[in-house]
């Protein structure tokens, strides 16, 4: 890795962004021949896949993304061997916990049987939903990881389609009887940052709950970072070269060379390429709506978190928020430009199963909540009250906290604008047009350019699937 102030030498093609979209992109376009080289503003590469010490030392933190099942089920990914670079996948005892105020918990599991197990009544109902998909997980997956196109098998998206295409909120009142099976499926589905009414929604819960039973949702040893340090060390094998500390605010830094690949949402393509697009796609790039932003919390522990419920302390993932009605209740005040009193909560304890992440006996704690775009409220004190709700005397272990609001989010990493870490509103509208309506989403009218971010399908998460298909893109065209 290096760091200049400008580039002299030619590279075949360039890439701007070291997310891992941008990293991905890099690699195959180095696997096809090309030399490459990737510009990276940040002092470290990794875009959202970066790792520090955020609160006190020895405690690791991962700045933003932290639990990676979309990595480990990506079809790129598995084709590389990130394991000589030093990637280590940890998967806790179970994938997800999600409370409730009577004491227990209902988890997501590898196993589909032990999953409607802690769902009581409606263990057989959700057995029913979601054994039919992961049946066909072996061709649902890559179709889902990609572009929108006519799928290979059809009746399996059709089986798949049926129920992701409704509300969450309708899903679940359609299909589950008690509040264990409706919350569970809620928390999963308000990782899409929508109002949980609204069309596809379902799908969100869906496609990581099956991910859950397919893959788990493991995490790197040691931080996401090592995730983005094994593509980097990888590239370098291949030839390709990255490049800290160069923000590249115009063409004219990047000077001749084939293709220019974008590990950046509209924003920043229209303020860096704007003058060498056509007004028309100028214009279409500048309607691009960005969704809610994040309020993120890291904690320094003295222990580990006080859970009531058992399952909680095995899980890698948390989801505080109850019921399905006060879950929804959460996202629809995000959607109408309200952070939430009672805010949906993410919790991740990597350090609970991977002893590199804090001293002997200690904890570091990840957490976020979702906000209106570019809020500038303090998160920090409900946050922990949802945490404190599940976990009495947690407040008592803190022994440092780190705060990141939209802005500083932003700060860190431009393509989180307003906070948003989806590279976009990823609504029906929106999902399979991101960021315009093409035949060739990531492709520009200028054969030169390419967009390779999560602001292309399939859209946010360390997937890398965008930089891929953006690289197959450009390998059609640029040369």
């Amino acid at each position: 890795m290096s760091a200049r102030s400008g580039i002299k030498t030619r590279a075949d093609a360039v890439v701007v962004g070291s997310g891992p979209n941008g990293l991905a992109a890099a690699i195959a376009l180095a696997q096809a021949g090309h030399s490459v080289r990737v510009l990276e503003a940040e002092p470290t590469i990794g875009g959202g896949c970066r790792s520090a010490e955020l609160t006190l030392p020895g405690f690791v933190h991962d700045v933003c993304s932290a639990i990676h099942a979309l990595a480990a089920a990506s079809p790129f990914f598995k084709t590389l061997p990130l394991a000589d670079y030093g990637l280590e996948w940890i998967e806790p005892p179970l994938a997800l916990a999600h409370p409730f105020d009577d004491g227990t918990a209902a988890v997501l599991a590898r196993s589909l049987d032990a999953t409607a197990e802690s769902l009581g009544k409606d263990g057989a109902a959700y057995r029913r939903l979601m054994a039919p998909i992961l049946a066909d997980a072996e061709f649902l997956v890559p179709q889902l990881l990609g572009p929108f196109r006519l799928p290979r098998h059809p009746l399996a998206m059709a089986r798949f389609g049926l129920s992701a295409l409704r509300s969450a909120v309708g899903l679940a009142r359609s299909r589950f009887d008690c509040e264990r099976a409706s919350g569970l499926l809620a928390g999963m589905a308000a990782h899409s940052m929508l109002r949980l009414e609204q069309p596809t929604t379902a799908a969100f819960g869906l496609v990581i709950g099956l991910l859950g039973h397919v893959t788990g949702w493991p995490y790197p040893r040691g931080g996401s970072q090592r995730l983005a340090d094994a593509l980097a060390a990888h590239l370098r094998t291949l030839g390709g070269e990255t490049c800290t500390g160069v923000r590249v605010s115009s063409l004219d830094q990047i000077g001749e060379t084939g293709a220019v690949l974008f590990d950046v949402t509209p924003h920043q393509l229209l303020a860096i390429a704007g003058e060498a697009l056509p007004r028309l796609y100028r214009w279409q790039l500048g309607r691009f709506r960005y969704g809610p932003g994040v309020f993120k919390v890291d904690w320094a522990l003295a222990g580990p978190v006080p859970w009531t419920a058992e399952a909680c302390r095995l899980a890698g993932t948390v989801h505080l928020g109850g019921t399905i009605e006060e879950i929804a209740a959460s996202e629809r005040a995000v959607a109408a430009g309200q952070p939430a009193e009672r805010p949906f909560v993410l919790i991740a304890q990597q350090s609970l199963f991977d002893a590199t992440r804090a001293p002997t006996g200690k904890q570091a704690l990840w957490g976020y909540c979702h906000v209106p775009s570019g809020s500038t409220v303090d998160m920090t004190a409900r946050i922990e009250a949802q945490i404190e709700r599940f976990a009495p005397g947690f407040r008592d272990l803190v022994l440092a906290r780190s705060t990141m609001s939209p802005a500083d989010l932003e700060h860190h990493d431009a393509n989180y604008v307003g906070g948003d870490i989806n590279g976009g509103l990823q609504d029906l509208r929106q999902f399979f047009t991101r960021p315009v309506p093409r035949r060739d989403p990531y492709a520009t009218p200028n054969k030169r350019l390419y967009l390779c971010s999560s602001s292309t399908p399939p859209g946010g998460g360390a997937h890398g699937m965008s930089g891929y298909f953006a690289a197959r893109s450009a390998l059609r065209r640029a040369w």
